[in-house]
């Protein structure tokens, strides 16, 4: 689509001003852009802090929030978006908050650092490996759907958990925390 664009704009522009644009070439050749697609994930390890667990599919709750996995010691993830290891932004989230019970998933995801290594196993055996860059909190009314794209045409894994303080009567946290990682 853009090519064309491209190619019209140049034509409307030639039959304008014809001795301005002269072309340098016949022929162009477009750089290959390889996508490798991945099967759906099946297995989550960060041997940073102790995370071995499976994947559950999940999709978007009534409020239109991302669900969370049913099970505590899951992780979910967000089957609407992209894979893990396709280009774009992968999105994963799973429980925390119990730390005298150490039984969720992403119990101690808050002690990842630059660099720590996050592996995804796919359902063909594939292990897609992706290295932490960031991590960012945001306030539970926080508009995150940024965490959802990315356009820089690499692949990305954006990790999602609990934070901040538990809230009795809204039965949530205050906040999120997220992990960004990025495919080595």
């Amino acid at each position: 689509m853009a090519i064309a664009v491209v190619l019209v704009f140049i034509y409307n522009f030639k039959q304008q001003s014809p001795s301005v644009f002269t072309p340098v070439a016949d022929s162009v050749t477009l750089p290959q852009i390889v996508n490798v697609s991945y099967g759906v994930p099946v297995r989550l390890s960060i041997p940073a802090i102790e995370v071995d667990a499976a994947f559950e599919s999940v999709g978007i709750t009534a409020d239109g929030a991302m669900d969370m996995p049913d099970n505590i010691n899951s992780i979910g993830w967000y089957d609407l978006g992209q894979k893990p290891g396709d280009i774009g932004s992968a999105v994963i989230a799973g429980h925390s908050g119990l730390k005298a019970a150490d039984t969720e998933a992403f119990n101690n995801i808050d002690k990842l650092v630059l660099g720590d290594k996050v592996y995804v196993t796919d359902e063909m055996g594939n292990i897609i490996t992706f290295l932490v860059r960031e991590s960012k909190s945001f306030d539970s009314l926080a508009d995150t759907s940024s965490v959802f794209i990315s356009d820089d045409g690499r692949s990305h894994l954006n990790i999602i958990t609990c934070d901040g303080i538990w809230n009795n009567e809204t039965k949530s946290y205050s906040g999120r925390l997220v992990v960004f990682t990025d495919k080595e």
